[in-house]
């Protein structure tokens, strides 16, 4: 399987929680940073 180091991320829109709340992120909102993206399947659901 050849690395994405370093690669561009895709455009995104996605659910997550700050502070509580629901907020939807995409990628737009990062332009400019760095940013680091992670998965994890499964690791974090609200079960």
């Amino acid at each position: 399987m050849p690395t994405l180091v370093g690669q561009k991320a895709p455009p995104f829109k996605l659910d997550g929680v700050v502070k509580g709340e629901f907020k939807t992120f995409s990628l737009d909102d990062f332009k400019g940073k760095w940013l680091a993206l992670f998965f994890y399947p499964l690791d974090f659901t609200f079960v």
